[in-house]
Protein backbone atom coordinates (compact mmCIF):
# COMPACT_ATOMS: atom_id res chain seq x y z
CA UNK A 1 0.00 0.00 0.00
CA UNK A 2 1.08 3.61 -0.56
CA UNK A 3 2.64 6.10 1.81
CA UNK A 4 -0.72 7.88 1.73
CA UNK A 5 -2.32 4.80 3.26
CA UNK A 6 0.37 4.62 5.94
CA UNK A 7 -0.16 8.28 6.79
CA UNK A 8 -3.92 7.75 7.07
CA UNK A 9 -3.50 4.79 9.43
CA UNK A 10 -1.09 6.71 11.67
CA UNK A 11 -3.31 9.81 11.65
CA UNK A 12 -6.38 7.84 12.71
CA UNK A 13 -4.55 6.12 15.56
CA UNK A 14 -3.00 9.39 16.70
CA UNK A 15 -6.42 11.05 16.85
CA UNK A 16 -7.84 8.15 18.87
CA UNK A 17 -4.98 7.88 21.38
CA UNK A 18 -7.00 9.31 24.29
CA UNK A 19 -9.89 6.86 23.79
CA UNK A 20 -7.93 3.78 22.69
CA UNK A 21 -7.46 2.08 26.05
CA UNK A 22 -11.12 2.40 26.97
CA UNK A 23 -12.15 0.35 23.93
CA UNK A 24 -9.24 -2.07 23.47
CA UNK A 25 -10.43 -4.90 25.71
CA UNK A 26 -9.72 -7.62 23.15
CA UNK A 27 -6.30 -6.16 22.34
CA UNK A 28 -5.42 -6.05 26.04
CA UNK A 29 -6.55 -9.64 26.63
CA UNK A 30 -4.57 -10.93 23.65
CA UNK A 31 -1.47 -9.01 24.74
CA UNK A 32 -1.57 -10.67 28.15
CA UNK A 33 -2.04 -14.07 26.57
CA UNK A 34 0.96 -13.53 24.31
CA UNK A 35 3.11 -12.22 27.17
CA UNK A 36 2.33 -15.29 29.29
CA UNK A 37 3.39 -17.55 26.42
CA UNK A 38 6.67 -15.62 26.19
CA UNK A 39 7.23 -16.06 29.93
CA UNK A 40 7.18 -19.85 29.51
CA UNK A 41 10.36 -19.76 27.38
CA UNK A 42 13.98 -18.91 28.06
CA UNK A 43 14.18 -15.76 25.96
CA UNK A 44 17.73 -14.35 26.14
CA UNK A 45 18.53 -11.09 27.84
CA UNK A 46 19.40 -8.20 25.60
CA UNK A 47 17.31 -5.78 23.58
CA UNK A 48 13.56 -6.41 23.70
CA UNK A 49 11.45 -4.34 21.28
CA UNK A 50 7.68 -3.88 20.91
CA UNK A 51 6.94 -3.05 17.28
CA UNK A 52 3.76 -1.02 16.81
CA UNK A 53 3.44 -0.61 20.56
CA UNK A 54 0.35 1.62 20.52
CA UNK A 55 -0.38 2.49 24.14
CA UNK A 56 1.86 -0.32 25.39
CA UNK A 57 -0.35 -3.32 26.13
CA UNK A 58 2.13 -6.05 25.20
CA UNK A 59 5.20 -4.17 26.50
CA UNK A 60 3.48 -3.56 29.84
CA UNK A 61 2.34 -7.18 30.05
CA UNK A 62 5.85 -8.46 29.35
CA UNK A 63 7.40 -6.22 31.99
CA UNK A 64 4.79 -7.34 34.51
CA UNK A 65 5.32 -11.04 33.77
CA UNK A 66 9.12 -10.61 33.78
CA UNK A 67 9.90 -7.60 36.01
CA UNK A 68 13.66 -7.79 35.39
CA UNK A 69 13.20 -6.97 31.69
CA UNK A 70 12.58 -3.64 29.96
CA UNK A 71 10.97 -3.27 26.54
CA UNK A 72 11.68 -0.55 23.97
CA UNK A 73 8.38 0.78 22.58
CA UNK A 74 8.39 1.65 18.87
CA UNK A 75 5.40 3.25 17.16
CA UNK A 76 4.64 5.70 14.37
CA UNK A 77 2.04 7.58 16.45
CA UNK A 78 3.48 10.26 18.70
CA UNK A 79 0.24 10.65 20.65
CA UNK A 80 0.20 6.93 21.49
CA UNK A 81 3.77 7.11 22.79
CA UNK A 82 2.92 10.00 25.12
CA UNK A 83 0.67 7.60 27.04
CA UNK A 84 3.58 5.33 28.01
CA UNK A 85 5.27 5.64 31.38
CA UNK A 86 7.88 8.37 31.08
CA UNK A 87 10.58 6.10 32.48
CA UNK A 88 10.09 3.53 29.73
CA UNK A 89 12.18 3.84 26.53
CA UNK A 90 10.30 4.65 23.34
CA UNK A 91 11.06 5.56 19.74
CA UNK A 92 8.87 7.30 17.16
CA UNK A 93 9.21 5.39 13.89
CA UNK A 94 7.02 4.41 10.93
CA UNK A 95 7.52 0.65 10.58
CA UNK A 96 6.65 0.85 6.87
CA UNK A 97 10.17 2.29 6.52
CA UNK A 98 11.60 -0.93 7.93
CA UNK A 99 13.01 -1.43 11.39
CA UNK A 100 14.35 1.64 13.19
CA UNK A 101 18.08 1.96 13.90
CA UNK A 102 18.75 -0.29 16.91
CA UNK A 103 21.86 -0.37 19.10
CA UNK A 104 22.18 -4.15 18.76
CA UNK A 105 20.33 -7.11 17.21
CA UNK A 106 17.23 -7.72 19.35
CA UNK A 107 16.80 -10.91 21.35
CA UNK A 108 13.03 -10.38 21.30
CA UNK A 109 10.78 -8.65 18.79
CA UNK A 110 7.14 -8.61 19.83
CA UNK A 111 4.16 -7.15 17.99
CA UNK A 112 0.48 -7.29 18.82
CA UNK A 113 -2.31 -6.01 16.54
CA UNK A 114 0.14 -4.07 14.36
CA UNK A 115 1.62 -6.19 11.55
CA UNK A 116 -1.59 -6.27 9.47
CA UNK A 117 -1.59 -2.45 9.24
CA UNK A 118 1.77 -2.42 7.47
CA UNK A 119 2.40 -2.56 3.75
CA UNK A 120 3.28 -6.13 2.73
CA UNK A 121 3.07 -7.88 6.13
CA UNK A 122 4.86 -10.95 4.75
CA UNK A 123 7.92 -8.90 3.76
CA UNK A 124 7.94 -7.17 7.14
CA UNK A 125 7.77 -10.55 8.89
CA UNK A 126 10.80 -11.83 6.95
CA UNK A 127 12.67 -8.61 7.71
CA UNK A 128 11.94 -8.87 11.43
CA UNK A 129 13.04 -12.48 11.60
CA UNK A 130 16.32 -11.70 9.82
CA UNK A 131 17.03 -8.85 12.26
CA UNK A 132 16.96 -11.08 15.35
CA UNK A 133 20.11 -11.99 17.17
CA UNK A 134 21.05 -15.67 16.79
CA UNK A 135 18.74 -17.61 19.10
CA UNK A 136 16.48 -14.58 19.40
CA UNK A 137 12.68 -14.77 19.53
CA UNK A 138 9.73 -13.10 17.85
CA UNK A 139 6.21 -13.12 19.31
CA UNK A 140 3.24 -12.02 17.21
CA UNK A 141 -0.49 -11.58 17.56
CA UNK A 142 -2.68 -10.25 14.76
CA UNK A 143 -6.12 -10.73 13.21
CA UNK A 144 -6.07 -12.78 10.02
CA UNK A 145 -8.25 -13.54 7.02
CA UNK A 146 -11.48 -15.23 8.10
CA UNK A 147 -12.18 -12.57 10.72
CA UNK A 148 -15.52 -10.72 10.64
CA UNK A 149 -17.58 -13.35 8.76
CA UNK A 150 -20.81 -11.69 9.92
CA UNK A 151 -19.69 -8.35 8.46
CA UNK A 152 -18.78 -9.91 5.13
CA UNK A 153 -22.06 -11.86 5.03
CA UNK A 154 -24.12 -8.74 5.75
CA UNK A 155 -22.30 -6.70 3.10
CA UNK A 156 -22.88 -9.39 0.47
CA UNK A 157 -26.55 -9.71 1.42
CA UNK A 158 -27.03 -5.93 1.39
CA UNK A 159 -25.20 -5.49 -1.91
CA UNK A 160 -22.62 -3.09 -0.45
CA UNK A 161 -18.84 -3.21 -0.22
CA UNK A 162 -17.47 -4.70 2.98
CA UNK A 163 -15.21 -1.96 4.32
CA UNK A 164 -13.41 -4.20 6.79
CA UNK A 165 -9.64 -3.97 6.55
CA UNK A 166 -8.24 -6.75 4.30
CA UNK A 167 -6.20 -9.10 6.45
CA UNK A 168 -3.30 -11.45 5.66
CA UNK A 169 -4.12 -15.15 5.67
CA UNK A 170 -2.67 -17.55 8.18
CA UNK A 171 -1.03 -19.54 5.38
CA UNK A 172 0.61 -16.44 3.84
CA UNK A 173 2.33 -15.72 7.15
CA UNK A 174 3.45 -19.28 7.80
CA UNK A 175 4.84 -19.77 4.30
CA UNK A 176 7.53 -17.10 4.80
CA UNK A 177 8.75 -18.74 8.03
CA UNK A 178 11.10 -21.73 8.17
CA UNK A 179 8.96 -24.49 9.74
CA UNK A 180 11.68 -25.45 12.21
CA UNK A 181 11.73 -21.96 13.75
CA UNK A 182 8.08 -22.00 14.86
CA UNK A 183 7.87 -22.77 18.58
CA UNK A 184 4.17 -22.07 19.06
CA UNK A 185 1.27 -21.31 16.78
CA UNK A 186 -2.41 -21.11 17.54
CA UNK A 187 -5.45 -19.60 15.88
CA UNK A 188 -7.86 -18.20 18.44
CA UNK A 189 -11.49 -17.31 17.83
CA UNK A 190 -13.04 -14.45 19.79
CA UNK A 191 -16.69 -13.47 19.33
CA UNK A 192 -18.08 -10.16 20.53
CA UNK A 193 -21.83 -9.85 21.07
CA UNK A 194 -24.24 -6.95 21.26
CA UNK A 195 -27.91 -6.17 20.77
CA UNK A 196 -26.85 -3.29 18.51
CA UNK A 197 -24.79 -3.92 15.36
CA UNK A 198 -23.06 -0.56 15.35
CA UNK A 199 -21.89 -1.03 18.95
CA UNK A 200 -19.77 -3.88 17.57
CA UNK A 201 -18.17 -1.62 14.96
CA UNK A 202 -18.05 1.70 16.83
CA UNK A 203 -15.08 0.74 19.06
CA UNK A 204 -12.91 0.38 15.95
CA UNK A 205 -13.37 4.06 15.20
CA UNK A 206 -12.85 5.00 18.85
CA UNK A 207 -9.55 3.09 18.77
CA UNK A 208 -8.49 4.57 15.43
CA UNK A 209 -8.70 1.12 13.81
CA UNK A 210 -11.25 2.13 11.18
CA UNK A 211 -8.90 2.89 8.28
CA UNK A 212 -10.07 1.17 5.11
CA UNK A 213 -8.86 1.16 1.50
CA UNK A 214 -12.50 1.21 0.39
CA UNK A 215 -14.65 4.35 -0.15
CA UNK A 216 -16.73 5.51 2.79
CA UNK A 217 -20.35 4.36 2.75
CA UNK A 218 -23.31 6.68 3.04
CA UNK A 219 -26.01 6.43 5.70
CA UNK A 220 -28.40 4.47 3.48
CA UNK A 221 -25.81 1.76 2.83
CA UNK A 222 -24.99 1.50 6.52
CA UNK A 223 -28.69 1.01 7.24
CA UNK A 224 -28.87 -1.78 4.65
CA UNK A 225 -25.79 -3.38 6.20
CA UNK A 226 -27.39 -3.25 9.64
CA UNK A 227 -30.61 -4.82 8.40
CA UNK A 228 -28.71 -7.66 6.71
CA UNK A 229 -26.47 -8.41 9.69
CA UNK A 230 -27.03 -12.01 10.91
CA UNK A 231 -28.20 -12.49 14.47
CA UNK A 232 -29.25 -15.38 16.65
CA UNK A 233 -32.90 -16.13 15.95
CA UNK A 234 -33.64 -16.85 19.61
CA UNK A 235 -31.87 -13.92 21.26
CA UNK A 236 -31.62 -11.40 18.43
CA UNK A 237 -28.03 -10.70 19.50
CA UNK A 238 -25.58 -9.66 16.78
CA UNK A 239 -22.04 -11.02 16.76
CA UNK A 240 -18.63 -10.11 15.37
CA UNK A 241 -15.96 -12.82 15.27
CA UNK A 242 -12.20 -12.25 15.19
CA UNK A 243 -9.60 -14.86 14.21
CA UNK A 244 -6.37 -14.04 16.00
CA UNK A 245 -3.09 -15.71 15.02
CA UNK A 246 -0.53 -16.16 17.80
CA UNK A 247 3.02 -17.09 16.83
CA UNK A 248 6.24 -17.63 18.75
CA UNK A 249 9.29 -17.94 16.52
CA UNK A 250 12.94 -18.53 17.35
CA UNK A 251 15.75 -17.78 14.97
Amino acid sequence: MSSGWSNLVLKNFDQAASTYNGQARLQRAVAWRLAKHCAKHQIPEGLWVDLGSGTGHIANALETCMPQRQVLRVDGCSEMLTLHHRHRPSQLWDLNLGLPPLPQPPSLLVSSFALHWLSNPQARLKEWLAALAPGGWMALALPVHGSFPQWHHAAAAAGVTCSAMPLPSQSSLLEVLPPDCIRYQQLHRFTQKSAEVFSLLRPMRQMGAHSSPYPAMGISKWRRLKQAWPSHQESGVAELTWLIQLLLIQR
